[in-house]
């Protein structure tokens, strides 16, 4: 009863005890969930007002490696599958494109990838075990503090449960639909596959974008360039593991998109579509009040954008589906349309979905002021020391920003975007990306170095069975 009057004191989105109703769950991990919830309740919120302090190498140096402009190259088909390589050397990475329904897709993309996928499976897994020992022997991890407290109150399995069931009434069907197709392609477990698919909401990623359009694209006929950078943990298996999916819905779900991601990962953070659509995102560790409170009972980020992804056809479309949503965790997102030439910022969380054009960017601050046709985030929301930096290099080239220009002086003298980034042309429907360096290979560590590959999104798209 105490339990119960305090999560009903709390501001959830729905109230934690009706997933106790779940059809699957024991007695024992009622209690279990439960306990944890009561946890959840007495957990202090947020403290606002801090802000980030690691900045750019001032003595950093252009990324002017050549860009690999070949076209991918056929390996292999199988039922519902194709898979081809795009790239050289240490940069090849697989591409991947699935035809049918979730299950048939899940299952296609399991079989066709069957070795890779699993090793980022089990290395994912025991990434989550060290950053849990690295937490214990007083190491900062790059997992959420309150999910490591659930960890060390119940354990690693009973808090990845608790993650489930609190996003399991948000989630659409369709995603565990695939997820099962995975697991009976992989022999990965059901169970393991949502757990590790929890991962986007379990972590902060420091990361960047800009939108830019207009006056300040005007050399190249005022495209729409959006920029995705991600800047995550490059000592994990996640670099190993690299891959583009290209995902042809049946006709009546949705259109063809990319997912820009990992081997047998479902979830979206980089990736455009067939409509000119591309999404970049940013995980907030510095917020200010503005964004008010998060939650852990909604649909996972990672699914909303890649329903972004799959279904939207404009930044109206992404505005009504975040607004309409269950909203979690402290994010900027940022959604471009190059049919429109549009690209808005989006302050995210449990309480706000605010969108935002060059002209009401927020924070104003001197270190992040307003910029004609151009809305940029560098790093977090309250990080001075990165958005200046972005700031300086996005005005110094202002009028003549390219994907080029993109690729050369500003994402390696900001130095952002160590695991992957993506620069999206979504006027032209290009796409340039560029990965983290693979265990064992050579050149430099960080994707924001490397040799990016250039790749003709209509031609992509256009894929046939």
């Amino acid at each position: 009863r105490t339990v119960t009057r305090v999560l009903s004191q709390r501001q959830f989105s729905i109230h934690p005890v009706l997933l106790l109703t779940h059809p699957n769950m024991s007695k024992s991990t009622r209690v279990t969930v439960l306990c944890a919830f009561a946890t959840l309740a007495l957990t202090p919120r947020t403290t606002f007002g801090a802000e980030c302090h690691s900045k750019p190498d001032p003595n950093a140096k252009g990324n002017f490696n050549p860009i690999d402009t070949d076209a991918p190259v056929f390996v292999k088909a199988i039922k519902n599958a194709k898979l081809f390589h795009v790239g050289k050397g240490d940069d090849l990475v697989p591409v991947v494109h699935l035809w049918g329904t979730p299950y048939e897709m899940g299952y296609a993309h399991g079989t066709i990838c069957n070795d890779t996928a699993t090793k980022l499976f089990n290395g994912v897994w025991a990434y989550l075990e060290e950053q849990i020992e690295s937490a214990l022997n007083g190491t900062i991890p790059h997992l959420k503090p309150a999910f490591m407290e659930d960890v060390a109150n119940f354990g690693l399995e009973a808090a990845l449960e608790l993650e489930v069931l609190a996003t399991d009434r948000f989630t659409p069907s369709y995603f565990n639909e695939e997820l099962q197709g995975m697991s009976d392609a992989t022999g990965v477990s059901f169970k393991k596959l949502q757990y590790i698919h929890m991962i986007g909401e379990l972590t902060k990623g420091d990361c960047s974008m800009y939108g830019a359009w207009g006056n300040a694209t005007k050399s190249t006929g005022s495209n729409l360039l959006q920029l995705r950078a991600l800047d995550w943990d490059v000592d994990g298996p996640f670099k190993d593991f690299p891959e583009l999916v290209v995902y042809h819905p049946n006709e009546g779900n949705g259109h063809a998109y990319m997912n820009i991601a990992w081997s047998g990962f479902i979830g979206s953070i980089t990736g455009m579509s067939s409509e000119q659509m591309a999404i970049s995102e940013i995980g907030v560790a510095f917020p200010d009040p503005t964004f008010g409170t998060e939650s852990r009972f909604g649909i996972p980020f990672t699914y909303i954008l890649r329903d972004v992804l799959q279904f939207d056809k404009s930044v109206e479309d992404t505005q009504k589906r975040f607004s309409d949503a269950h909203r979690t965790c402290y994010l900027i997102l940022g959604a471009g349309d190059g049919k429109a030439s549009e690209f808005r910022g989006i302050q995210y969380s449990a309480s706000a979905a605010n969108f935002m054009s060059d002209t009401d960017m927020m924070p104003v601050e001197d270190w992040h002021p307003r910029m004609e046709d151009v809305v940029y985030y560098g790093m977090d929301w309250l990080c001075p020391t990165y958005n200046s930096v972005l700031h300086t290099q996005l005005e110094k080239h202002h009028g003549s920003i390219t994907p080029e220009v993109t690729i050369q002086d500003i994402v390696p003298i900001v130095q952002t975007g160590n695991l992957h980034v993506a620069v999206y042309d979504l006027t032209n429907m290009v796409l340039h990306v560029a990965n983290a360096r693979k265990t064992g290979a050579a050149g430099p560590a960080m994707a924001y170095d490397r040799t990016f590959i250039r790749m003709d999104m209509n031609a992509v798209f256009a894929e046939k069975q």
